[in-house]
């Protein structure tokens, strides 16, 4: 038996009988990732798997320094081959983390391939998908339509012009290809160079001169307003905690000035202009109907040397330790009060929080939307088997799993839809180890329709994006 075969994952006849029945023809709405819309747009055409596979993978590359792997053969100057037979060696180290699974899942969706990579399989493997990327069904665009992909919200700055967006839907490429607003650089006014730069970029996409917070605020919804004529449905916000500190807007103008004339704000000013900028970002999207995400808790960039070297996201990242509970509870009620809280999706990467969030997502029903307050999916750290498991056992315990949206790639590879069987196989374990132990009905109707609705249907009708 190859080490990917139908029942992977799937310890039970019931949980098999879930996945083969109700979870494996299910579409795919990933509704966050970082893929780049200029190789949609492009219908780029891969190469060899380092263009596909390695070129943005983060995951890879701190798997691939742990192992010993000089930088070289990492984000350095060696040869795309030279990369890959880097990362083959570093496979079989990878026992019994994720990506071991992952890269045998992808390499068996994509190419057909059982062969357990490593150094010595490496060459033939190299050789095998070099010849089959080059099909059009390999391409960016081929990849969507062939791993069932109904729509994807890519993330993106304020300040970006969408044109590649644009083309797909000029094209009538018939998977929606939508944009995700995430404005983090605007809340950066601890780091006046960085966040001027990024303010003089804001005043020349938005039409508006950016000389106060009143104008800031302004420029922010011209650009939400075109996301949202784009296509754009969703918010995204990357943050070590909420910031819930508010102040007066006169209070935020003395920061921003203090800010545009190139002096950094202190802590508790960046807080407090934080908050008030997430607090009219979450206004904005209650009224537009958007989706909020909201993910919380890593601390990053760890290696400040190879931070310098290489620069941000490069796998030096970990989970962070904050306080989350009441600066996040103090946010959303804030909101809530206004009657401006938007649908609102809490990603948590610290496991140790997971009750908390759990707890925190049912405080804000409205009787408006089903799961109008999401505990999302395990997020970086945690989305793997063990970590999807303790998310969907906690929202289990303490919400609502029927009305769960279920998964995401939040990837910067093409090669990662699978993900989404991976969650799948995950979800219908779970579940059939639950029949088959008396813990919920054994009944298809019941368990079936949810686990149907967890892969696809949910996100479809919670998120709003047109989908064809």
């Amino acid at each position: 038996m190859s080490f990917i075969h139908d029942d992977f994952l799937l310890s039970t006849k019931s949980a098999s009988r879930l996945y083969h029945t109700f979870a494996k023809d299910e579409p795919i709405l990933d509704y966050h990732n970082h893929l780049p819309p200029k190789d949609i747009a492009e219908n780029r055409q891969f190469k060899n798997l380092f263009e596909i596979w390695l070129e943005g993978d983060h995951y890879k590359w701190r798997a691939m320094r742990c192992n010993g792997v000089p930088e070289e053969f990492i984000t350095g100057k060696a040869s795309p081959r030279d990369k890959f037979l880097a990362w083959a060696k570093t496979v079989p180290h990878t026992l019994r983390n994720p990506l071991y699974h992952w890269t045998h899942l992808e390499l068996k969706r994509y190419f057909g391939i059982d062969t357990l990579l490593d150094e010595k399989t490496a060459p033939a493997i190299w050789e095998q998908t070099e010849a089959a990327l080059a099909k059009p069904e390999m391409s960016a665009r081929g990849i969507l339509r062939t791993q069932k992909v109904k729509a994807l919200c890519t993330t993106d700055d304020p300040i970006d012009d969408l044109a590649h967006h644009q083309k797909c839907a000029a094209d009538g490429f018939e998977v929606g290809v939508y944009p995700t607003f995430r404005p983090d650089k605007a809340l950066a006014v601890h780091l006046p160079d960085a966040w001027n730069a990024w303010c003089d970029k804001l005043s020349a996409a938005s039409g508006i001169e950016v000389k106060s917070y009143a104008s800031l605020l302004d420029a922010l919804k011209q650009r939400h307003d075109f996301f949202h004529s784009v296509g754009g449905r969703l918010s995204d916000h990357g943050l070590n905690y909420c910031h819930a500190n508010f102040v007066s807007d006169a209070e935020a103008e003395r920061i921003f000035q203090k800010a545009r004339s190139g002096t950094a704000a202190s802590a508790q000013e960046q807080d407090q202009f934080a908050s008030n900028i997430m607090l009219h970002v979450g206004r904005l999207n209650a009224a537009r109907g958007w989706t909020m995400q909201l993910h919380l808790g890593p601390v990053r960039n760890n290696n400040s040397r190879l931070a310098r070297e290489i620069g941000a996201d490069v796998g030096c990242d970990s989970i962070g330790d904050w306080p989350q509970a009441e600066t996040l509870s103090r946010f959303l009620d804030r909101l809530d009060t206004e009657n401006a809280l938007p649908k609102t999706v809490l990603y948590n990467v610290n496991p140790n929080a997971n009750y908390v969030f759990g707890t925190m997502a049912g405080n804000f029903a409205d009787g408006t939307t089903p799961g109008k307050v999401q505990f999302g999916s395990g997020w970086w750290f945690v989305d793997q088997k063990e970590g999807m498991e303790w998310q969907i056992n906690a929202l289990s315990n303490l919400g609502l799993l029927s009305r769960f949206i279920g998964m995401l790639t939040d990837s910067r590879s093409f090669m990662s839809f699978p993900r989404h069987e991976y969650f799948r196989r995950t979800l219908c374990n779970l579940l059939g180890t639950d029949i088959e132990s008396g813990l919920i009905p054994n009944d298809d109707a019941l368990v079936g329709s949810m686990v149907k609705n967890i892969c696809y249907a949910n996100a479809k009708a919670y998120l709003g994006l047109k989908v064809s």
